[in-house]
């Protein structure tokens, strides 16, 4: 497993990962759900999807869209077994740790923080 700091230094240079920012369909999940609940998502996803020794469709079990996590796992490698291993060091076939699974999880919360916090939050109405 990398470093928080060092991975995120080689997603910023890869055009792929990169590109991934959550929209303003995502934002608003977000925003309404709040992070904590938006991290239990990614638990249960990561445990349901990830974890596994041999995942269903592996390579293709994270949608593009429809979840803010789904946006995250591409914009950190965490999406499927191939991406953790070339990216995170973590080998495939056999089934991730709890303390994997909890790393995925973080390194999935730490960006999904970054883009809430990067994104102009919704103005309040003036009300006197």
């Amino acid at each position: 497993m990398r470093q928080h700091s060092e991975l995120f230094e080689a997603l910023k240079r890869s055009p792929f990962r990169a590109r991934f920012k959550l929209g303003p369909r995502d934002q608003a999940y977000l925003r309404d759900k709040g992070i904590e609940d938006v991290v239990a998502h990614a638990k249960r996803f990561i445990a349901e999807r990830l974890a596994p020794a041999s995942p269903v469709n592996d390579g293709k079990q994270t949608p593009w869209r429809g979840h803010p996590v789904f946006v995250a796992q591409h914009a950190t490698a965490t999406c499927c077994r191939g991406c953790l291993m070339k990216w995170h060091h973590i080998a495939k076939g056999r089934e991730l740790s709890r303390e994997e699974q909890d790393y995925v999880v973080g390194v999935i919360t730490s960006w999904l923080k970054t883009q809430s916090s990067s994104q102009p939050q919704p103005s309040q109405p003036e009300l006197f």
